[in-house]
């Protein structure tokens, strides 16, 4: 497992995503997005939905963090929430799995725990805790994570109102935690990515500001009184 992560030591992973109703959310737009990203230096990618995974596998060797984003009410879980969409992103391509790891219920009733066994056990992959909090951090770990990153501070109900990048959360999480931490959320600059692999960062997630384009647009838009 620790043989998967070591080439995403002290780089930039880019997460190539883009809302469901962009014309940029299309298999293969994602791969060449996520192409120039590699041959521009990122030692990973990390990519939402099998089909997706799938096209970038065919045109990217390095490793590549999947999930998939599923909103199944009234759970508020939707990053890979269930073991058969874990399977679903393995059999695409993906080299580490990330999953919701905060202690919300999940769809179905399966523990995290349970999850990240079966995904240990079945698929043999490494997990990826998306947290959002230093005691989910710890919990993760325990129940089996591989690695853990910011990824959901500020978008949970226990961090509502709180803005990424969760700085303050990635050094405690760094300090308390024995596995790699991966930061990402909010990341919006080279200094600020520097930052973060300053503050022990074992790698960073960049996705908006490298890859949203139509959340950029849209805020340059809003900024200059277009709309």
């Amino acid at each position: 497992m620790k043989t998967i992560l070591e080439p995403l030591r002290g780089g930039l992973v880019v997460s190539c995503q883009a809302p469901a109703d962009s014309p940029l959310h299309h298999a293969e737009v994602i791969a060449a997005m996520a192409e120039a990203a590699v041959k521009r230096g990122a030692v990973g990618v990390r990519i939402d939905s099998p089909g997706h995974i799938q096209a970038v596998r065919q045109r990217c060797p390095c490793p590549i963090i999947g999930l998939w984003k599923q909103v199944m009410p009234p759970s508020s879980v939707y990053i890979t929430p269930q073991f058969h969409h874990a399977e679903a992103v393995a059999q695409a391509g993906s080299d580490v799995i990330a999953v919701d790891a905060t202690q919300r219920q999940r769809p179905g009733g399966e523990t995290l725990a349970q999850l990240i066994q079966q995904i240990h056990n079945r698929l043999g992959k490494p997990v990826m805790a998306d947290i959002d909090t230093l005691d989910n951090a710890l919990k993760a770990i325990d129940a089996g994570a591989d690695c853990v990153g910011t990824t959901l501070f500020g978008y949970t109900e226990a961090t509502q109102g709180k803005t990424p990048p969760g700085l303050a959360l990635l050094e405690a999480v760094v300090k308390h935690c024995p596995v790699p931490v991966i930061c990402e959320g909010g990341i919006a600059s080279p200094t600020q990515a520097q930052q973060a692999l300053e503050l022990g960062a074992y790698a960073v997630v960049v996705g908006t500001a490298i890859t949203g384009i139509d959340s950029l647009v849209a805020g340059y838009v809003e900024a200059i009184g277009l709309k």
